[in-house]
Formats: C-alpha cells, sequence, structure tokens
C-alpha cells in the first residue's frame, strides 16, 4: 500500500510498562505488516492479547505515515475494547485514506460508540461505497441510539444516503423503526423501497401493510 497522511495527535494514556516489553510489541508489530498472512493474524491477536497496556504502542502506530501501520493499528484497536480504543476508532473515521476508515467502521461495528454517530451518518453518503455500508453497519449496531439519526438520514437529497439509512434501520430490532420504514415505503428510490419492505418483513409486520384484504 502507498503511504499517506492523515496523522492525528496522540491521546494521552498511561505509558506501556518497561523498554523490554515495547521491543516484543514492536516484534509483533513487524510480524503483522511483514505480508504474511498465515503469521499477521496470530500476531494480531497476540498483540491485542496485552489489551490496555498496547494501547500507547498502537496510538503512536497511528501518527505514521504508512498506511499500512495505520491499517494494522487500527486492526489491533478494533479487538480491544476498551473507551481510548473505541476513540481511536472514531478518529480513524477521518483518515485519508479509505481502508483505514472502512476498517475503523468495521471496529465501531463490533464496539459500539455512540459518540461516533455524527461520523457514521456523515460516512453514509461516502464516495467510496464499501465505507458507506460499513458505517450503515456500524450504526446498525448502535440500535435505539441511532434511530432518530437515521431516520433524519432518510430524508437526504442523495438516495444513495437514504438507501443506507433504510438498510441500517431494516437491521434494527427495535420497533420504533417500523414508523420510519413504512413512511419509506414512498421513496422514489426503488432500493430505498426494498430495504424498507425487507425491514418491515423481518420485524413481521410486512404482510400487514401489503394485506390486498385491507382498504
Amino acid at each position: 500500500m502507498g503511504k499517506g497522511k492523515g496523522r492525528r495527535p496522540a491521546r494521552p494514556t498511561t505509558r506501556r510498562l518497561n523498554p523490554e516489553q515495547d521491543a516484543k510489541l514492536q516484534s509483533l508489530f513487524e510480524q503483522i505488516a511483514s505480508g504474511d498472512e498465515t503469521h499477521a493474524e496470530g500476531a494480531l491477536h497476540t498483540l491485542a492479547g496485552y489489551g490496555e497496556g498496547v494501547l500507547p504502542f498502537l496510538l503512536e502506530q497511528l501518527q505514521s505515515n504508512s498506511v499500512d501501520q495505520r491499517w494494522w493499528a487500527t486492526a489491533a484497536l478494533a479487538l480491544i475494547d476498551h473507551p481510548e480504543a473505541k476513540s481511536a476508532l472514531i478518529d480513524g473515521l477521518e483518515d485519508v485514506d479509505s481502508s483505514v476508515r472502512q476498517c475503523s467502521a468495521f471496529g465501531l461495528r463490533h464496539h459500539p460508540n455512540p459518540d461516533a454517530i455524527p461520523q457514521l451518518i456523515h460516512a453514509l453518503g461516502d464516495h467510496d461505497r464499501l465505507m458507506a455500508r460499513l458505517a450503515a453497519d456500524a450504526l446498525s449496531a448502535m440500535g435505539e441510539e441511532a434511530l432518530t439519526p437515521l431516520t433524519e438520514a432518510l430524508r437526504a437529497a442523495e438516495s444513495t444516503v437514504r438507501s443506507e439509512a433504510a438498510r441500517a434501520l431494516s437491521m434494527i430490532d427495535d420497533p420504533a423503526v417500523i414508523p420510519p420504514l413504512f413512511a419509506a415505503l414512498d421513496d422514489p428510490s426503488p432500493l430505498v423501497v426494498h430495504w424498507a419492505e425487507r425491514g418491515l418483513t423481518r420485524l413481521g409486520v410486512g404482510m400487514t401493510f401489503f394485506n390486498p384484504g385491507q382498504g
């Protein structure tokens, strides 16, 4: 991968325990970034296994000009359930490299953080459609807390934003999504209507709205 800018100020956190641990972490990171996928995955999980102790090291990697280093650091952060890791994933949504942004959104799907909702809503309109899809997945994981922003996104001018918002709502197990999905059935975009129908059917109310015997 190429190099890019997009570095962010380091977040204050506790320091690593000692230089010996630093050396071990650096060795693991080198294995991860070596390109050998066989060893990379195991090393990634070992690195993440240090938990809070590895955060300072990973946050330093996020300051690198190397996209590879930022991506692997983000992938490791996505495996750590800690407030600082979640905050760093939110920062990653602003990275100039699309793969780092995608990795951050993927991490937030597994570690939902309501603080990320504004950035994720904005990402629904990203020109990178994979990023938009991953943002919708992350928003669906927020559940009730994302309902109002997603409902507002259904009124966006761009049909791509509306379709991702409808898809996210269709995956949320909450009766509160029924009214906005029902309203979305009148959307001019067939894709928005598709996701609205899917969501209503999944919640067991689709046939109620489409019962030809009603009128």
